[in-house]
């Protein structure tokens, strides 16, 4: 746990704002941070509360906290819109719900005869405290995209359709060396981004709140973490 190191990380989830960005802000020079963030000097208390304001975050957790969630398996964060598209999905709740709802949709493209399918999952959050604490269980929903020229399926599958949207975005490498902490972090590091820059979380029933969706590159595994957002008017 470091305080300049809680700095240094702010300022770069700040649109990677450099030193002297800061700096200016604050009304100190470039030497004043980088002397922060080496641990070698300390601000006085109005500007701790300064730097807590611009990066809306508590005293707490810039002086007590270690904030650095980052590691070198993440890419830079990005924003992308994802374009329509129909989906068909297939929840489970279980202690280990999401092999077998990734298989279970695997079977259907199969059945749908689609080759190269497209999968995306993410946590299904409807579960009692008794599922939860009692039984160790959690819920996970695979969904299987669907490609234009697939225009039947079976009647036990119901089709999904969603507009154009736009997420925040991050690309964790290998994901699967160390599941329950790297892909708990990648969402954890997208929403201490939008946090430190105001970006809104967009909720709502028409689109996937957040999803992951894992794939292959020359034999190497990728996962890439979606947080839906809102617009933000100018």
């Amino acid at each position: 746990m470091s305080f300049g190191q809680n700095i240094q990380f702010l300022r770069k989830m700040r649109n990677k704002m450099t030193q002297e960005e800061l700096a200016e802000k604050l009304g100190v020079s470039r030497q004043t941070v980088s002397k922060w963030e080496l641990d070698v000097m300390y601000p006085e208390m109005d500007k701790v509360i300064e730097i807590c304001k611009l990066f809306s975050c508590s005293m707490d957790e810039l002086i007590r906290n270690d904030m650095n969630v980052s590691d070198e398996a993440y890419s830079d964060i990005r924003m992308e819109y994802v374009e329509p598209f129909r989906y068909i999905r297939y929840a489970v709740v279980s202690t280990e719900p999401e092999d077998d709802a990734l298989d279970h949709v695997k079977k259907w493209a199969k059945m749908l005869k689609i080759q190269n399918p497209e999968i995306i999952g993410w946590d299904f959050p409807v579960l009692s405290q008794e599922q939860i604490n009692v039984f160790n269980m959690h819920g996970y929903v695979a969904a299987l995209i669907l490609p234009d020229n697939v225009t039947e399926t079976a009647d036990f599958m119901d089709i999904v359709n969603q507009d154009k949207q736009k997420y925040i975005v991050i690309t964790i490498k290998d994901p699967m060396i160390a599941p329950f902490r790297l892909i708990p972090n990648a969402y954890k590091v997208l929403m201490t981004h939008m946090h430190i820059n105001r970006i809104p979380h967009k909720e709502d029933k028409k689109i996937i709140s957040c999803f992951e969706k894992e794939y292959f590159v020359n034999g190497t595994s990728y996962m890439d973490v979606y947080i839906a957002v809102d617009e933000i008017e100018s």
